[in-house]
């Protein structure tokens, strides 16, 4: 057996620090490469109308959900039970923390409700839809999509 000297020693922190620092490295440059970036451009622009465009939102009194139908995102628009038809101005269907998988649905109505194909695997999934209601209200909302098996 040899004897434990000082470059031993060294080298087993070197060597420890070394795999600290490229595990850290490789995690922080995952992360900034999978940010989806910013919400909107200008927040303070936003926040000027958002009570307005809120309450204008509210008050279409639209009961929204989407789910996963056999490879088809469905979804579902209702006010008073009734399906409602809106225009669909923009729609992305991703995961939370990565922009490599969207996918923009396009969706079909069919007297019912709303479907398109696309590729989920398990997990949580976020649709952002911006729809644009018969009186010209803008309708925006994300909504949690739970895939299971």
């Amino acid at each position: 057996m040899t004897e434990l000297k000082g470059k031993h020693v060294a080298a087993m922190f070197i060597s420890g620090f070394g795999i600290i620092i490229a595990v850290n490295l490789t995690l922080a440059w995952n992360a900034v490469q999978t940010f989806p970036g910013l919400e909107v451009k200008n927040s303070y622009v936003a926040s000027q109308s958002f009570d307005a465009d809120r309450a204008a939102q509210l008050a279409l009194e639209w009961d929204v959900r989407a789910f996963i139908q056999a490879d088809q995102l469905v979804l579902e628009i209702l006010k008073d039970g009734d399906p409602v038809q809106p225009i669909i101005t923009s729609a992305v269907f991703s995961r939370a923390t990565s922009v490599s998988v969207d996918q923009t649905p396009d969706f079909k109505f069919d007297g019912a409700v709303f479907s398109a194909p696309v590729q989920a695997g398990l997990g949580n999934w976020n649709l952002r839809i911006v729809a644009k209601a018969d009186n010209g209200t803008t309708f925006r909302q994300r909504i949690i999509v739970e895939v299971v098996q």
